[in-house]
Order: C-alpha cells, then structure tokens, then sequence
C-alpha cells in the first residue's frame, strides 16, 4: 500500500510543531490561540446537534 504524500506532510508539520514545545499540549494550545487572536481571519461557531435519545438495551444476563 502506497503512502499519501499528503498524509506524510501533514505528520512531519505535526510533528515538527510538536518539538517546538517538547510535546506539552497545553503550551502548544497557547500558542494556537494566541495566533489565532493576531490573525485577522474570522471564528465560527457552529450551534452543537441535539442528542439522539437510543434506548438502552436490557442485558438477559441481569437479575
């Protein structure tokens, strides 16, 4: 099976990013938004779907 060179880009950026914060996330979240805050490209939200209700399946094995 061939590789996506896309693929691979998209993890060496990743990985790359990474390094720069020796993998601690929350810094890494600091920096995405303290970027996204210079930037001058808009935000959008989008309003979150209602939940599904499923019904629960009784297990035979009970009682």
């Amino acid at each position: 099976m061939a590789l996506d060179p896309i693929l691979l880009e998209v993890r060496r950026i990743r990985e790359e990013y990474a390094e720069q914060f020796k993998g601690d996330v929350r810094a890494m979240m600091d920096d995405l938004r303290r970027r996204h805050a210079e930037s001058d490209r808009p935000s959008v939200s989008l309003t979150p779907k209602p939940r599904r209700k499923t019904p629960v399946a009784s297990n035979e094995n009970d009682g």
